[in-house]
């Protein structure tokens, strides 16, 4: 079975690496990071008007799987990442304090939409339920996660954090945008979805720009500087083992409260998830100008690395189980005709 890399995993690389040796600066970088505030607005306005309220309707009446998938993504992820933050009060050379304050924001974060809904579907599971909490997750998610930042950041003394500075940013430049687009969505929604595609491009070209920018910034402050390898390292390592515990919790979850096997693809791919596209744009926000943006940014940008390869092989794994899981019955019934 092969994997390949993707070629966004690349730009995303190609991005870092340009950053590092041509980051832009002066008033070349004021106008880009101008150019990527209103490009976010933008992203959330699209995705407001191609938000569609049958998607949501369609999957909502399984109540007991979407308390589930938020209670993963809300309540146990966050306080799963709390000890990770320690380390960077007790080994800093090796978890940096703006590193760990970017696990933190990776703990707060909503489920990711396409790739949720997308494994799901390859995996034959519930893709309405996937697509209404995803939905859900995100939507929720622009409200939330500045508020749960800011309290962890409160509990474990990570830094300074202004909520009220972060909720005029989050209403300004997600929340009202997001609105807009789906009171147009009348207008807009056919279009939207007969170029999806072109949308999901867009959607990439924000995300490049946020990088470049981000990393550019960051590197001018000293990040290759301030960021050893052995908190590259551990990074990576601390997003392997964050993944595969929330896989395995929502899988022991799931079959503890008797959910079938279509549910459990859905709760595993939903509730283990971080969403990237949503991530990015809001952390742009909430840490804009932060000197260490680049660090923070790290652990996200590892993790949906690592959850797009992960979740490609569970995916078919899942399918494989499905499929024989329901041609079972079919088997069995046969088997009792001949006997008979």
């Amino acid at each position: 079975m092969k994997f390949r890399i993707d070629t966004f995993t690349l730009l995303l690389l190609g991005a870092i690496v340009l950053a590092s040796f041509l980051p832009v600066t002066g008033q070349a970088a004021e106008a880009l990071g101008t150019a990527g505030t209103i490009a976010v607005a933008l992203l959330f306005f699209f995705h407001g008007a191609a938000l569609s309220r049958q998607q949501i309707i369609d999957g909502a009446t399984h109540w007991r799987l979407h308390i589930l998938i938020t209670a993963l993504t809300f309540v146990f992820f966050p306080l799963a990442v709390l000890p990770v933050n320690e380390l960077s009060t007790i080994a800093p050379e090796w978890m940096p304090k703006d590193l760990g304050l970017g696990f933190l924001y990776l703990g707060v974060l909503p489920s990711a939409v396409s790739s949720s809904i997308a494994y799901t579907a390859m995996a034959r599971g519930n893709v309405p339920a996937a697509i209404c909490s995803a939905a859900a997750s995100n939507v929720f998610g622009m409200m939330l996660t500045p508020f749960l930042l800011l309290l962890l950041v409160s509990t474990s003394g990570a830094g300074e954090f202004s909520v009220a500075e972060a909720l005029k940013d989050i209403v300004l430049q997600l929340l009202l945008p997001f609105a807009i687009g789906h009171a147009l969505r009348s207008w807009l929604g056919g279009y939207l979805s007969r170029n999806e595609s072109l949308m999901a491009r867009y959607d990439q070209c924000v995300i490049w720009v946020i990088v470049y920018s981000a990393f550019s910034h960051s590197v001018v402050s000293g990040l290759w500087q301030n960021l050893p390898v052995q908190a590259i390292v551990l990074a990576i390592l601390i997003c392997f083992g964050l993944l595969g515990l929330f896989m395995l919790i929502a899988r022991l979850m799931v079959r503890k409260l008797g959910f079938s096997l279509e549910d459990e693809a859905a709760v595993v791919f939903c509730g283990s998830k971080k969403s990237l596209a949503s991530g990015l744009p809001m952390a742009k926000v909430l840490f804009s100008g932060h000197p260490g943006f680049g660090m923070i940014v790290l652990p996200i940008m590892c993790y949906n690395q690592i959850q797009v390869i992960v979740g490609a092989i569970l995916a078919q794994k899942y399918r494989e189980k499905i499929q024989q899981a329901k041609s079972a019955p079919a088997h069995a019934s046969e088997n009792g005709c001949q006997n008979r």
